[in-house]
């Protein structure tokens, strides 16, 4: 039977293991031995109300032996779309202990991509809300279902409406003992979404070894413990959010985690007030707003000990706002779904943490940093990353004909980052080789919303750019070549949300053009582009 992704030799893993750099535990067994060891303290604080350890792995116990007796199998992969709520934890780790493997979706998708993802994935199962914003997940669910013949079940956190849906909260069984963990920690734990240039969804495989190795030494770099209170501020199902550390790690390691139904720092403010929050995590298109509220806020930030930003590139100016205006110290974040971290460390100089974006995570994290022909560059040349570890992937789930473009032969993973390294290892973001747009940490395929605006009547060609941005990083710029008159960019934005394209995806400029460069062999010359309308 073939794999469905590539894995690392018996002999890397047996070496990583006995090096300690993967972990000997399921992602579940983290969670309850925490259960155990500090059953009365807090470890999760929503808008639903507080959970201590042994409350919360007793409500995943129950909802997994409804899960169980749906029947969802081990192995079985499950779409989970909610927001920042109580609901999302417990979901997914309860799917966690019945040996399923949760794909974790932004809510912010649109149903067309939610859908391409339910059948690259084939799941058996969707787990949504009953509303978030002025969307219908229920609905959009139910219609995806009819649509895959292997969707056997839509799951509500809230309630169902008039829909077929089942309310999740109908699933918990009766109290009874800890249910036995029905995974191995080499075992295919989650499948997180890539960011691509390709246009089609990228699932990056992770197994219960590597990803509670990446949260728990994350857990270590970021300072993390039992009296760390982390407010989950960007979407809980983020990479960032869940693994760097995130709640995942805060968890692991006996700290709570304190969900923050949206990010503005109204919100966030009266919750690091309220709770005591040490810890979060931002990018930067969220921090003016923020600054601009710390002027004026009455609430009391002084808990608050460390601020991650990453997602995108942070500019120095805002960097050096940050300890001043909000009273903490600045931690850049640099990573990827597909594995490696990088942090600045809690004791470096301000001059270091403002400018760079930090260090790779873990000893056995291998970096180079290479020109157009696979050559490495000197220290403080620029060049695209290229890295492999142990707990970087080593290729897509069910994409072997991508991994050919992703990886090297021997397995180093082609981030598309165009970074500078110091002789003393420290990265710093310069751009990006893969043809996507960095918008406010969010990765944007371009030909994906090329195929958006080429479907438009009228619209002959078209190119998408990223364009620096001081609060987005990039902003997306698209030049369409029309018939007539180029569709103005509210006629872009109806006409991809018909579609069903995630909002964060309309291009944040339309501009009609009489034609686009072209290379040599008939591409679109992007390079020249952006050269000739000024960006």
């Amino acid at each position: 039977m073939t794999q469905d992704w590539p894995r690392p030799s018996d002999e890397e893993v047996r070496a990583y293991c006995e090096q300690g750099f993967r972990e000997d535990r399921t992602l579940s067994r983290l969670l309850r031995e925490q259960a155990a060891a500090r059953p009365d303290a807090t470890a999760l604080v929503s808008p639903s109300g507080r959970l201590t350890y042994a409350a919360l792995d007793s409500r995943v116990d129950r909802l997994a032996r409804g899960l169980a007796g749906l029947p969802v199998r081990a192995g079985e992969r499950v779409l989970v779309r909610l927001p920042n709520r109580e609901e999302y934890v417990l979901a997914l780790f309860a799917l966690l202990r019945v040996g399923a493997v949760p794909v974790p979706v932004l809510p912010s998708l649109g149903p067309a991509e939610v859908e391409s993802l339910a059948r690259t994935s084939g799941a058996c199962a969707l787990v949504v809300a009953d509303r978030y914003g002025r969307s219908d997940p229920r609905a959009e669910a139910v219609r995806i279902a009819g649509r895959l013949p292997g969707v056997r079940h839509v799951l509500v956190a809230g309630g169902p409406g008039d829909s077929p849906a089942r309310p999740l909260d109908a699933l918990y069984a009766p109290e009874a003992g800890p249910l036995e963990e029905a995974a191995s920690p080499e075992d295919l734990a989650l499948l997180l979404l890539s960011g691509g240039t390709t246009g089609t969804p990228k699932l990056i495989p992770r197994t219960h070894a590597d990803y509670g190795y990446n949260a728990l030494a994350s857990a270590r770099a970021c300072g993390v413990g039992p009296d760390t209170v982390y407010l989950a501020v960007l979407p809980a199902a983020h990479n960032f959010t869940m693994v760097s550390p995130g709640l995942v790690g805060v968890l692991a390691s006996g700290g709570t985690v304190v969900l923050c139904p949206d990010p503005s720092p109204t919100t966030a403010f009266g919750l690091v007030e309220r709770e005591g929050a040490t810890l979060t995590s931002l990018v930067p298109a969220l921090l003016p707003s923020w600054l601009d509220e710390a002027r004026r806020t009455r609430a009391d930030l002084s808990s608050l000990r460390v601020l991650q930003v990453g997602g995108s590139r942070l500019d120095e100016g805002t960097a050096r706002r940050i300890g001043p205006e909000l009273g903490c110290r600045l931690q850049q974040v640099f990573g990827m779904a597909e594995g490696l971290n990088n942090y600045t460390p809690l004791d470096a100089p301000e001059d270091l943490v403002c400018t760079t974006q930090g260090r790779p995570l873990s000893p056995a994290d291998e970096v180079l940093v290479v020109d157009g022909d696979g050559a490495p560059v000197p220290p403080g040349a620029p060049g695209e990353l290229l890295t492999r570890g142990p707990y970087t992937l080593r290729g897509y789930y069910r994409a072997r004909e991508l991994d050919a473009l992703c990886f090297t032969p021997d397995g180093f993973y082609r981030t598309g980052d165009l970074v500078t390294r110091s002789a003393d290892g420290d990265l710093v973001v310069v751009g990006r080789v893969k043809d996507q747009v960095n918008r406010a940490g969010e990765k944007i395929a371009a030909v994906e919303v090329e195929e958006h605006l080429l479907a438009l009547p009228g619209v002959r060609a078209a190119a998408v750019v990223g364009a620096p941005d001081p609060h987005l990083g990039e902003r997306s710029v698209a030049f369409v070549v029309a018939e007539g008159p180029a569709p103005t960019r509210e006629e872009v934005r109806a006409a991809m949300l018909r579609r069903g394209a995630a909002p964060h995806k309309v291009p944040d400029e339309v501009r009609g053009v009489p034609g686009l460069p072209l290379t040599g062999v008939g591409k679109v010359d992007k390079g020249s582009l952006r050269e000739r309308e000024g960006l």
